[in-house]
């Protein structure tokens, strides 16, 4: 599955998100940190939703890059 991985700046950490599966988040306090963090987050996600019996989003086609001063935003492909 190919999941977009938005990484931005928070404060004094970074924040990661995937826009198509919302509440799949992570933080840490260095951009490889959070982004191993994020992609352990999309399999216990989905894995949950599998669970519940909801939905699993499809993954993006299109990512959407916001730019964010000074960082490096990146997109991985799981």
């Amino acid at each position: 599955m190919r999941y977009a991985i938005v990484v931005e700046k928070a404060g004094i950490n970074y924040s990661a998100y995937v826009p198509n599966l919302p509440g799949c988040i992570a933080t840490g306090s260095t951009i490889e940190e959070t982004e191993r963090d994020i992609r352990e987050a999309i399999g216990l996600h989905i894995e949950g939703m599998m669970e519940d019996g909801l939905p699993i989003p499809q993954p993006t086609t299109i990512v959407q890059y916001i730019e964010v001063p000074a960082l490096r935003v990146t997109a991985y492909k799981q």
